[in-house]
């Protein structure tokens, strides 16, 4: 009896499986997944044909839109009614566009998109009427700290551990009245809290503004804090711990990143003169021909023009004290009677006149007489305004914990991030 059970079991549970999978077959839905909705600039990707390019050398408006099924009428008047916003014409080769098409049969190309850097863009829509009209892609702005140890000079510093190299000007700007840095010493180290800018939640768009900054060169602590001193025009300056400004009446060099090849020397001897004793009234700062040369103060220009041995020179009277002179110039960018502000581009380096090598002769005028601007005692900017020194130092105290807790050792982190 026991032998006969055994096989009419195991078929009723191999039945009894059968119907089991079968009404788990029946109730089995397909699930339809919705489709990922891509949005840029403005429109619903997924509604088009998209079509990505760059402008070729020599590439026309007229040839992309003829590319992409637009007859030569309608491009006419497209280009007619655009021109009073942008003119087609401009339109730079190596930069990316959009053609967003029509997904019928025709792919005829209805809306035209021109990237002009990575944040600004150009619409021009031809699907019903033409409308032109300019668009900023959405830009997030990160807080970041960053920090590290001279080796050689800051611009190398920042370059090894993949900083952007405009940290490296801003800084040179920052300190440029309070730090030489043609002379930083190895182990000199520098700390920063700035401003990283993204689109598209990990696409760079540059750096913002440095919030806080310390350098610390020959052993002394040297911290900046940009603050905000007149908020309805946007006036930002740097401050110290002190609330004293980092600024001073006159720049240290009229080149940013150059070395000084020769100093002021009243007892100079020159191979070319027969090694004579010549005195040499300036300080020569090296630079490759066509770098920016910059007033080093605010000013009036009085004289722009070419003489001798100091070839192209531009000089300017900052008060009844000071004059600046900068001789050897490959182009002046200034003219008798323009006002200068420190920092402006007043020529680029060259080799006119008496000179061996590119370089910048910047001579320094005290009360009429010549003196090396080394050992002058220069006079400083305003501090910060005492109705508003409460507020800075209120603004400072938590930006200098975070400054000093950064650890000198390189590091960088993201400590805050808003969208703009």
């Amino acid at each position: 009896m026991k032998k006969i059970l055994v096989p009419i079991l195991a078929v009723l549970i191999l039945y009894s499986c059968k119907e089991k999978v079968t009404e788990i077959e029946e109730i089995t839905e397909t699930i339809e997944v919705e489709p990922i909705i891509i949005k840029e600039f403005g429109y619903v990707l997924n509604d088009f044909k998209v079509i990505r390019d760059t402008i070729k050398k020599g590439e026309t408006f007229g040839e992309i839109l003829d590319r992409n099924h637009i007859d030569y009428p309608e491009i006419y008047k497209i280009a007619e009614a655009a021109k009073d916003t942008f003119d087609i014409r401009k339109l730079n080769a190596g930069k990316p566009y959009t053609i967003l098409a029509s997904k019928d049969s025709t792919e005829k190309a209805q809306v035209f998109i021109y990237q002009r850097n990575k944040v600004e863009y150009l619409i021009v829509d031809f699907t019903d009427s033409i409308q032109t009209t300019f668009g900023r892609k959405e830009v997030k702005t990160v807080t970041k700290t960053a920090s590290g140890i001279i080796e050689s000079n800051l611009s190398e510093a920042m370059e090894n551990q993949n900083l952007d190299y405009i940290l490296a000007l801003e800084m040179a700007e920052i300190y440029a009245w309070t730090i030489d840095f043609h002379h930083l010493q190895k182990g000199d180290k520098f700390k920063l809290i700035y401003e990283q800018k993204f689109i598209d939640d990990s696409i760079s768009v540059g750096v913002g503004n440095i919030t806080a900054a310390y350098f610390e060169h020959k052993n002394t602590p040297l911290y900046a804090f940009n603050f905000v001193t007149d908020s309805v025009n946007n006036t930002n300056d740097y401050y110290d711990e002190d609330g004293k400004t980092l600024r001073r009446k006159f720049l240290k060099s009229p080149i940013q990143f150059s070395r000084v090849s020769s100093r002021y020397n009243l007892r100079r001897r020159i191979k070319h003169y027969g090694y004579k004793v010549r005195p040499h009234k300036g300080t020569d700062f090296a630079a490759n021909i066509g770098t920016p040369i910059m007033s080093t103060a605010n000013g009036r220009v009085v004289a722009s023009r070419y003489k001798g041995g100091n070839g192209n020179y531009v000089k300017i009277k900052h008060n009844a004290t000071y004059s600046t002179q900068y001789l050897h110039m490959k182009k002046r960018a200034v003219r008798v009677g323009d006002y200068v502000k420190q920092g402006d581009v007043i020529g680029y380096v060259g080799m006119t006149g008496s000179t061996a090598g590119p370089h910048v002769c910047y001579r320094f005028w005290k009360n009429g007489r010549q003196v090396d601007p080394f050992r002058q005692k220069l006079p400083t900017a305003d501090p910060i305004k005492e109705h508003l020194r409460d507020d800075y130092f209120t603004f400072i105290e938590s930006l200098k914990m975070q400054v000093d807790s950064i650890p000198s050792k390189f590091l960088e982190t993201t400590i805050a991030d808003n969208e703009l």
